[in-house]
């Protein structure tokens, strides 16, 4: 690990003098990729370990395929330093590739940022985005040089060969698929669903349309809170309240905020919203605004978040003197511009920061309990 974070900060200072270079692909691989790809394990020169120019069923070629045991376990593509990577030919062309060779993984990169894909998840080529990492100083997401060596560290030859990154793709696919699947069932609310929950309740008195109402209050509680409020308001409110409502949703939707984000940030944001929602079902509320999304419990807000291609930025409102000495994962923004409500950031880019963010986001949600004593849920 040292030794990928010395060859991150010498590459960080190539940036610096090529930036506005406009390097093409070959100078790129050489000052840029060769070296990170060395860091990371991988002898370039042995072609048992890396191949230059794999060649592809179709007679092209991949720049890079990564071996164990001389079979590819990655295939990376490379850009010119300045390119966007946001080109959905070239990010269809490399998972492609991948797919029909039989490799799970494929990499695009312009020597700073690196986005991995899987070939085999059903869905758009955009969309088999994993994770993403930058190592730009300059980058909006301004990780710190421990969470870029974290990310970048699951493309060791030795993490590939443990099956880290395989284990990482099980994790989100997985989670995201079976979340998708209780959202449509939950949306769809069929008999059948309302008969196992009835059951496990053990309640006969407690009738379907009870349950119904529950379970858009537990799953979708922004949604029946503003339902409840349009519904009770008067006539002129409501038709206010409607109205806002509809352009606050056309303008910044959720698609607003997971567009384009890799599939491991998307699944951070709903394990964030989770963990919000269940700390009082059907009372917590969820709002997308321009630049952040806000939790809050009777307009109270405890937590906000911005989505980045690289993880969250997390906002709470507790106190800066009680972030614990070893949560690295958290600072003080108090005299910080930021986005977002609280004194207290939390940079999350993994499920166990995510999960170790639990009791400070419950701390968050607490003092404002105490800040508003007449609420009893």
């Amino acid at each position: 690990m040292k030794d990928l974070k010395k060859q991150i900060e010498e590459l960080q200072t190539q940036l610096k003098r090529h930036r506005r270079s406009s390097l093409k692909e070959l100078p790129t691989r050489t000052i840029f990729i060769d070296p990170l790809l060395g860091a990371l394990g991988w002898d370039i020169r042995d072609p048992d370990e890396v191949e230059l120019e794999y060649p592809t069923i179709d007679g092209k070629a991949v720049d890079y395929a990564l071996k164990i045991n001389k079979k590819p376990v990655v295939l990376v593509e490379a850009k010119a330093l300045n390119d966007p990577l946001d080109d959905v030919k070239s990010i269809a062309q490399i998972v492609g590739y991948a797919a029909n060779d039989g490799v799970e993984w494929c990499v695009l990169t312009n020597g700073i940022r690196y986005k991995v894909y899987s070939s085999s998840q059903k869905a758009a080529a955009p969309n088999k985005l994993l994770f993403e990492v930058s190592i730009d100083p300059e980058d909006p997401a301004n990780q710190p040089i421990e969470q870029i060596v974290s990310h970048l560290s699951r493309l060791l030859r030795d993490s590939l060969a443990r099956g880290v990154l395989d284990e990482l793709g099980e994790e989100i696919f997985t989670t995201a698929k079976v979340r998708k699947a209780l959202d449509r069932l939950f949306l769809e609310q069929n008999d059948s669903l309302m008969r196992v929950v009835r059951k496990a309740i053990g309640d006969e008195g407690i009738t379907p349309s009870q349950i119904r109402s529950a379970l858009a209050r537990i799953w979708h509680g922004e949604a029946a809170d503003a339902t409840s409020r349009i519904a009770t308001a008067p006539k002129r409110a409501r038709r206010r309240e409607a109205l806002r409502g509809s352009r606050e949703q056309r303008e910044y939707g959720e698609a607003h905020h997971t567009t384009g984000k890799p599939a491991e940030v998307i699944e951070l944001y709903r394990g964030l919203d989770r963990i919000c929602q269940d700390l009082a079902p059907g009372h917590i509320t969820r709002r997308h605004l321009a630049k952040y999304i806000a939790w809050a419990q009777e307009k109270r807000i405890f937590c906000t978040a911005h989505l980045l291609r690289s993880g969250l930025k997390v906002w709470l409102k507790i106190e800066p003197s009680n972030i614990p000495p070893d949560a690295t994962y958290a600072r003080d923004v108090s005299h910080i511009g930021h986005w977002g409500v609280g004194d207290v950031e939390l940079a999350i880019d993994n499920m166990e920061n995510l999960r170790n963010a639990e009791r400070p986001i419950r701390s968050s949600y607490e003092a404002e309990i105490r800040r508003n004593p007449g609420y009893s849920g």
